[in-house]
């Protein structure tokens, strides 16, 4: 199948909009140029809108197998696919966890039967996740694991995430870490701060986060294994990313379209749409990601897309689970609240959202040009209107940011050369 994509807007390395046509054959892009013709193709007309890239998240939690009244591969990859994500790499805290050979082959067949977007399945670092025997890092390598993490939980013993991490340096191989000292949780649902004193409520400190990412980071560059820092919240935990990438130790991180927009001072009240693990910190903390980000320290965002039932969310800040969902509304709100006030460039916020990823991840992905997969999106940076939950593809409505107006949507997505995502009738 061909198809053309006329008068659309490519950004450049330079930050430059140029106006270009793209024509993708068999699903790979086969020329870029100012005019192209082609009677066979199926024309898609851009009227200057902006072709990028597709979209990458590596930080998505699909629910599937075990958790499919929350989210499944398929509506989750949906809501991927409408917020112009392209690829994304799914946590592993379903049930059964992707923890042998059997449970990621199993997860692997669902994800080809019913992925709309390309899925890059995490195997988790511990049998259950439950920290005290290692999985068969080389068989589920072998049988499509994309990285290592326990996300949900942090890997608590030292030596357990030492041999993990020489066994992934051995493979070559990610250690994704989701970093959280369990004998500093207290109990916590928000962040420990003036919300939490304000309302009664159990906090997470801080250090909670960095003393782990603190351990990590040395054991990192004891073993010489790449290690990835899941959702970073606070400014010590960016400090010591930042002096361990000063180190020349191989650490990167990512952080959420969340922890960059809100603080613990924009949540109203107690409403659970606002609670997230790690939770919303202080002012402080959110300018220090953003200084972060811009400054090299983080290298990507990511969703952590985290769908729940309005029943489980329904039961107060204390008893609801942690979590919000993010893949369709990333985009447009971090245009909105960056680039449209000139606080990153619109090649920024695209980079981090493709090109870091691809590159940190070795994914062959990320970019426009000849011979490239063709893994596209089409953003319509014009277009405003408001956060509407009810509309969302994703079985999850938890979002912080319903009725919020945002400047800047996904209209159409492409995965491997096939359209999965229309917003609206483009094509003629």
């Amino acid at each position: 199948m061909k198809y053309l994509f006329k008068n659309g807007v490519i950004l450049q390395e330079n930050g430059e909009l140029l106006n270009r046509d793209v024509l993708v054959v068999n699903g790979k892009i086969s020329v870029i140029a100012e005019t192209i013709v082609d009677e066979d193709a199926k024309q898609i007309e851009l009227e200057g809108k902006l072709l990028s890239p597709g979209l990458i998240d590596v930080h998505v939690h699909l629910r599937e197998p075990g958790g499919e009244h929350k989210e499944t591969i398929e509506t989750g990859t949906k809501a991927a696919a409408r917020g112009g994500f392209t690829t994304i790499a799914a946590m592993p805290n379903t049930r059964p966890v992707p923890d042998t050979i059997e449970h990621i082959s199993a997860l692997n067949k669902k994800i080809e039967e019913t992925a709309v977007v390309n899925v890059l399945p995490y195997a988790s670092i511990t049998i259950r996740q439950a920290g005290e025997e290692q999985t068969d890092f080389e068989g589920l390598k072998e049988n499509g694991a994309f990285a290592f993490t326990d996300d949900g939980v942090g890997v608590q013993s030292a030596e357990m995430m030492y041999k993990a991490m020489q066994k992934a340096a051995e493979l070559n191989v990610s250690i994704v870490a989701h970093c959280e000292e369990n004998t500093l949780i207290q109990k916590g649902c928000v962040h420990e701060g003036k919300f939490s004193k304000e309302n009664g409520l159990n906090g997470i400190p801080s250090i909670c986060e960095s003393v782990q990412i603190a351990r990590d980071v040395l054991l990192a560059e004891a073993t010489g294994c790449h290690y990835h820092v899941c959702h970073i919240s606070t400014k010590e935990s960016v400090r010591v990313v930042r002096d361990a990438k000063r180190a020349g130790i191989n650490v990167t991180a990512e952080v959420s379209p969340h922890h960059l927009i809100l603080c613990e001072d924009d949540i109203p009240g107690l409403d659970t749409n606002f609670k997230m693990n790690p939770p919303l910190r202080s002012a402080v903390d959110r300018e220090a990601l953003i200084e972060g980000l811009l400054d090299g320290t983080i290298d990507m965002i990511a969703t952590d897309h985290a769908p729940h039932t309005e029943e489980e969310k329904a039961q107060g800040m204390q008893l609801a689970p942690f979590g919000i969902v993010g893949l369709e509304t990333a985009f447009p709100l971090l245009n909105t609240h960056f680039v449209e006030t000139g606080k990153m460039t619109l090649q920024q916020v695209i980079n981090f959202l493709t090109t870091k990823p691809a590159e940190v991840f070795n994914l062959n992905r990320g970019k426009i040009e000849v011979g490239a997969v063709a893994d596209l999106t089409v953003i319509d940076l014009n277009l405003e209107e408001e956060i509407d939950s009810t509309t969302f593809l994703s079985k999850g409505k938890n979002t912080p940011f319903n009725g919020w107006n945002c400047k800047g949507w996904p209209v159409m997505t492409m995965v491997n050369g096939k359209l999965v995502y229309e917003r609206e009738e483009l094509t003629v």
